[in-house]
């Protein structure tokens, strides 16, 4: 397979997991919040959710999760020198950290599966921003390759999570009845 086919198909996966990613955090919000329902309402969606987590999990999250590694790992095997360009190098650090929150979904989502609600949905909502700022820190990092200033994007990143944050913290005051 030639390394422009490799890097469509890194491309698509990487799109697919950060589909999977974006949706699992926001239906684990909702599965929380339906903690605060009536019955039957409540095991009515609780077991609805379970069964929707373990879908986008199995099926779309992890496959993609793999699928983006192997193929990532393959264009690397083709083109080593890669490895010797710095920004690979915080790029790749920035997709281990990616993996790692993956870990953790999947840990909440074994919670969830046995009905162990144990995150507020506010921190759910937080940790729903994580791939957000990974993605644009990422996507930066590949375009921009060596001409970005690396104080200049700490910087920017940082600010992107407290304006993401903040938005949170906001949405939470306008939801919340006074």
């Amino acid at each position: 397979m030639n390394y422009d086919s490799l890097k469509a198909l890194h491309i698509i996966f990487m799109v697919t997991w950060f589909a999977g990613l974006f949706y699992i955090v926001r239906l684990f919000v909702y599965h929380r919040e339906s903690a605060d329902m009536e019955s039957p309402a409540k095991e009515i969606f609780h077991e609805q959710y379970k069964i929707m987590e373990r879908r986008l999990m199995n099926a779309i999250t992890l496959p993609s999760a793999i699928l983006t590694l192997i193929f990532g790992t393959w264009m690397l095997v083709l083109n080593p020198s890669l490895l010797q360009q710095g920004y690979i190098h915080v790029k790749l650090s920035f997709v281990v950290l990616l993996y790692v929150y993956q870990v953790y979904l999947v840990i909440i989502q074994k919670r969830f599966q046995k009905s162990a609600l144990v995150l507020s949905s506010m921190k759910l909502r937080v940790w729903n921003e994580v791939p957000t700022v990974i993605l644009i820190a990422v996507v930066f990092l590949i375009i921009l390759k060596n001409s970005i200033n690396w104080i200049y994007g700490v910087v920017g990143i940082l600010g992107v999570a407290i304006l993401l944050t903040i938005a949170i913290k906001l949405y939470k005051r306008l939801r919340t009845p006074k």
